[in-house]
């Protein structure tokens, strides 16, 4: 992998890993048109789209700095909104993680190529857009949610395992549903991230390093995955801060059209013949 293509991934992996239009289906279909997807290196591939994911959970942790010590003295049982907010992180995070390791090697065989995550970004963009006109958002906040709201956060969050949904997708539309406001849905789901995610970027290595033949490392340069971290931990920045903001006065109606666009132009031009996207 060329360095500059590692920006490239970077990029897209910060700018759309919280957005709700999902950062798996645009890394799958970015090193597509990159020409990286090829039958010898898809696994290191897979590898490195998931590893650079932990930038963008740098990224939250400076953001949301202020939640760690509450959750830490939540921990201590020293703050009681601190310790709910651990309690329903972790029930969140639990069906994702009894869920993942079980499903992890049929969904990269089947799911991880462009025609599913084209439909997974279609269906998905109608939810969006149905979700956005169905009256007025709710009113709760990140520490009114109780237990059992966490619980179906996670519930929720599971489908995106199928690349092209997006985790952020499900979990804030998820929380809107269950009577959270957008915003406040956007920072439970950015949270939940952190264990979510970081969990992923530690299964995948550690399957990937330490299984048989060359890893990611060997296949992809040790380079190329330190800048690929690097820049998906800025753009991530940049990218939070915006769609807090967004979210507040469009809602998730926007980013479902633009899935939709999306969807129809690619394929569009695969029917076509100009853009070959794989099988």
């Amino acid at each position: 992998m060329e360095w500059w293509q590692a920006v490239v991934l970077g990029l897209v992996e910060g700018i759309t890993e919280y957005l709700p239009i999902s950062s798996t289906g645009h890394l799958i279909l970015t090193s597509t048109l990159l020409g990286l997807r090829t039958p010898e290196n898809a696994e290191a591939l897979a590898a490195f789209e998931i590893a650079i994911q932990g930038g963008a959970i740098l990224a939250v942790l400076g953001l949301y700095r202020h939640r760690v010590p509450q959750t830490w003295n939540g921990l201590r049982g020293r703050d009681p909104v601190g310790r709910r907010l651990l309690v329903n992180l972790l029930l969140a995070f639990l069906p994702a993680a009894l869920l993942g390791p079980l499903l992890d090697d049929p969904i990269e065989a089947y799911l991880f190529r462009a025609p599913p995550v084209l439909a997974a970004l279609l269906l998905g963009g109608v939810w969006m857009i149905w979700l956005g006109r169905r009256g007025p958002a709710g009113e709760r906040d990140v520490d009114s949610i109780d237990a059992r709201t966490a619980l179906l956060i996670g519930l929720f969050q599971c489908v995106a395992m199928w690349p092209g949904t997006s985790r952020s997708m499900m979990t804030i539309a998820g929380g809107v549903l269950l009577g959270l406001r957008p915003r406040e849905a956007a920072e439970f789901s950015f949270l939940l991230g952190v264990p979510t995610l970081g969990a992923a970027c530690a299964y995948k290595l550690a399957k990937n390093v330490l299984g048989d033949g060359p890893n990611l490392f060997e296949q992809l340069g040790v380079a190329p995955v330190a800048i690929g971290f690097a820049v998906a931990a800025l753009s991530a920045v940049v990218a939070v801060r915006w769609l807090v903001g967004f979210l507040g006065r469009h809602g998730l109606a926007p980013f479902g059209w633009y899935r939709i666009a999306l969807t129809l132009v690619l394929g569009a031009l695969a029917w076509s013949g100009f853009l070959e996207l794989g099988a």
